[in-house]
């Protein structure tokens, strides 16, 4: 905790120059504080921007409401973090530690100035990325979770919470810490749940009450209109929002359940250019999420589209998966693909507690030490098998093929064949599945013998298929026969990424011929944009 306050004061490289406050003289306030003042309140939205003028402001532990460690802002700081660009819940809170002055700038008039000033923004934005990193490294949030070894749903808000980039603290049944919190929570005995800050229980625990509680849905604002609206937050949805923001249209992306998609599972993308060391999906994916919010494109996670259609006036709405509906003048199609159920008896009842379909910090952490199963030949089966050797026993991958050379890299292939801590199954098929409440075995047949063996394992990783994730479109574009979205000259349009429907863009893994790689989504997420504003104009 001490650290991440020392970082909280001291990681101003570069302070903002007397013009940049200047600017916001203009736009702002000046608000005197005595001492034990809020600055900002822990459960409130972000709605300000407060730049210290003289005094002290401390962060506020969320958990106990004393100072977040023994570091505090003074002139020439600011306060905040990411959650400002998206005008979320506050992860910290602050007051004045002593008699101070606060330059108060309201958040959607800073967000402008911001974009009319890029020098300015790139300082603060470097600060608050830097703190949100931070927040993740050491679990200082507002948000602690208990029981995640134990239960499924709150494994499912851990894995939410870490590909969406929220920071969390997280607690074992049975320990101390976690018995006192329960105790002032007035829930009695430790059990499996989601708290916010000193004693609120966040019920049910699932990722959509964690979202809507830190501010990440679109809440009572469902009734905007939008300029675009964007469905999928991968490479391609997440891009098309830079470029959206870029144009000064009003964009609104919506996620189902992480932003980065598919390829935000992915633990390390070696041949995407620029990153010669690697990245990891999830943090290319979070990278290009901030970008777009400094270009004022909103998200909403978790929220599914159903439905699309089209009112009189021209506007299209899509209904999401809690009833309501968002409109917009024109619509991207960017929700790309998702991973195929395999027809194993019991495959469901063992998802979350032993089938998972990615492989990041989190499932790695419930597998550490055990045998575990890869199940896939494409590259991002690949670069889980490799991310998850560094910890577990062995790792099996399941090829129902006889090679892997036309499906994944060659480079990515060779450290596979390498690795003395990963076995390659060819002509392998999982069968059958051992275990109770949570897996403990599988069955797998070679499909040339017949013959069938045993893998203790209590985690199995399914990265098979490709499926579109296309049924909410009701019918209004035209699909190929695999169900992935036609564009261009196959949907009878001069545009490349045009569907069937007018006013309907498809990109990325969801149009039909795209190549499926991260560098050529974003690039059509990027591009589609380029005629996008004359027709939401002309709309």
């Amino acid at each position: 905790m001490e650290t991440l306050a020392v970082d909280l004061a001291t990681m101003v490289r570069t302070p903002l120059a007397d013009s940049h406050v200047a600017a916001m003289r203009d736009i702002g306030e000046v608000v005197t504080l005595a001492t034990g003042d809020i600055v900002q309140a822990i459960d409130a939205p972000i709605d300000s921007f407060h730049y210290v003028l003289s005094g002290e402001i401390e962060a506020i532990d969320p958990r106990t409401g004393a100072r977040y460690g023994e570091a505090a802002l003074g002139p020439t700081q600011f306060f905040g973090e990411i959650s400002f660009l998206s005008g979320g819940i506050a992860m910290l809170g602050a007051r004045a530690a002593k008699p101070s002055e606060v330059l108060c700038v309201p958040r959607q008039k800073m967000l402008d100035l911001m974009s009319r000033i890029p020098e300015m923004s790139d300082i603060i934005i470097t600060v608050w990325a830097a703190r949100r990193r931070r927040m993740l490294e050491v679990g200082g949030s507002t948000l602690t979770l208990i029981g995640a070894d134990d239960s499924r749903e709150i494994k499912a808000v851990a894995a939410f919470a870490a590909r969406n980039r929220i920071p969390t603290r997280n607690l074992t049944l049975g320990e101390a810490d976690a018995e006192a919190l329960a105790n002032q929570c007035q829930i009695g005995k430790a059990e499996p749940a989601v708290i916010f800050g000193k004693s609120e229980v966040i019920y049910p625990p699932t990722p959509a009450a964690v979202a809507q509680r830190l501010g990440l849905d679109i809440g009572a604002e469902r009734d905007l209109t939008f300029d675009v609206l964007i469905v999928g937050g991968g490479p391609a949805g997440v891009a098309a929002g830079v470029y959206a923001g870029t144009e000064g249209l009003k964009a609104l992306v919506v996620e189902d359940l992480t932003i980065g998609g598919q390829a935000g599972t992915s633990s390390r993308i070696e041949n995407y250019m620029g990153f010669p060391t690697g990245i990891s999906g999830a943090d290319l994916c979070w990278r290009g999420e901030v970008q777009a919010m400094k270009f004022g494109t909103r998200f909403a996670v978790p929220r599914r589209a159903a439905a699309i259609r089209r009112q009189d006036d021209g506007l299209f709405c899509v209904t999401l998966d809690d009833g309501h509906e968002v409109c917009a003048k024109a619509v991207v199609v960017a929700t790309g693909v998702q991973y195929r159920r395999m027809a194993v008896d019991g495959l469901e009842e063992f998802e979350g507690a032993g089938i998972y379909y990615a492989a990041t910090d989190v499932e790695a952490r419930y597998c550490g030490g055990s045998e575990v199963v890869v199940i896939g030949g494409g590259n991002s089966a690949g670069q889980a098998a490799m991310f998850l050797s560094r910890t577990a026993k062995h790792v099996h991958v399941l090829v129902r093929g006889p090679s892997l050379a036309t499906s994944m890299s060659d480079y990515l292939l060779s450290r596979l064949e390498a690795s003395p801590d990963i076995t390659i199954h060819y002509n392998a098929s999982m069968t059958a599945l051992q275990g109770e409440t949570v897996l403990a075995g599988i069955t797998v047949q070679d499909s040339q013998s017949g013959a069938t063996s045993q893998i203790p394992t209590r985690a199995v990783f399914v990265m098979v298929g490709a499926a579109p994730n296309t049924a909410w479109l009701s019918n209004m574009v035209k699909l190929d026969d695999k169900g992935f979205v036609l564009t261009g000259a196959a949907a009878g349009s001069d545009h490349a990424y045009a569907t069937s429907y007018p006013g309907i863009f498809a990109v990325g893994d969801v149009r039909s011929g795209s190549v499926k790689r991260v560098a050529s989504a974003v690039g059509e997420g990027s591009v589609v944009m380029s005629r996008f504003r004359d027709f939401v104009h002309s709309a």
